[in-house]
């Protein structure tokens, strides 16, 4: 068993009454515009909508009608088709599509330009607005994009790792095994060994928001769950934690590009 920040625990997920509930896959037209949703018919008293990554889910009792729940959609038109088009805009490329300069490409927390280089040597170097890589192959996007992606894990380790290791002194005399991962759907996880995974897009987050999510996987190991208390500890390492949490939804598309 293990504790994990997933998307589910920053803007909500699959709650317990959708398990076992009768989900279907619906499009409507709102204001013009066809939109898919995911209808859940779970116990409740009232429809129910959210928008997030995935898009549109429509939560229902059984007992009301179809019509009744397309009716209630087109009513909330406008705000559906903007809170989607506002998730739109969060999307970004983990990677560059092209690998050619002047692309972009995200670098703790900021989107900088590849500016590509032949060169003898292998070398990167980021600054304000490029991230400048020197290649004997520069046109070779195939090993420049695997050149990069090493680096930016090697990245993840040396900016990210060793704050592990500090906030875990405050908690636990016992040190954590940490370990990259490239997880889709979790910045981090702690399992009942102590062992820490942490997600190697960590290095393409501004820092402050890398240090909330090591703060929080470090908390579970002592508190193996998101209790009151757990909570508690996550704010003692990380002042602000609960503002973290609210900025961190914000740069979840990460995680599924």
């Amino acid at each position: 068993m293990s504790a994990r920040l997933r998307l589910k625990d920053i803007f909500g997920g699959r709650t317990a009454d959708e398990k076992g509930a009768d989900v279907q896959s619906r499009r409507i037209t709102l204001n013009g515009s066809s939109v898919d949703y995911r209808l859940v018919r779970a116990r409740r008293r009232s429809i129910g909508m959210q928008v997030d990554l995935s898009g549109l889910t429509v939560r229902a009792p059984r007992w009301v009608s179809i019509r009744e729940i397309d009716e209630n959609l087109s009513k909330r038109g406008a705000w559906i088709l903007r809170s989607i088009d506002e998730w739109r805009a969060r999307r970004r490329d983990v990677m560059p599509r092209e690998w050619k300069t002047g692309a972009p490409i995200l670098y703790r927390g900021r989107e900088l330009s590849l500016a590509l280089h032949a060169a003898p040597k292998r070398e990167i170097a980021p600054d304000l607005l490029n991230l400048t890589v020197l290649h004997p192959t520069p046109h070779d996007e195939r090993r420049v994009a695997a050149f990069v992606a090493r680096w930016l894990r090697e990245e993840a380790e040396r900016h990210v790792f060793p704050h592990v290791a500090a906030y875990a002194a405050r908690v636990t005399p016992a040190a954590p095994t940490v370990k990259l991962t490239s997880a889709r759907s979790e910045w981090g996880s702690c399992d009942r060994q102590g062992v820490i995974r942490l997600n190697w897009r960590l290095i393409q987050l501004p820092p402050d928001l890398a240090l909330y999510v090591v703060a929080h996987e470090v908390a579970h190991l002592i508190e193996l769950n998101h209790s009151a208390r757990f909570w508690s500890l996550v704010e003692f390492l990380f002042p602000g934690s609960s503002k973290a949490r609210d900025t961190l939804d914000e740069w979840t598309a990460l995680l599924e590009a």
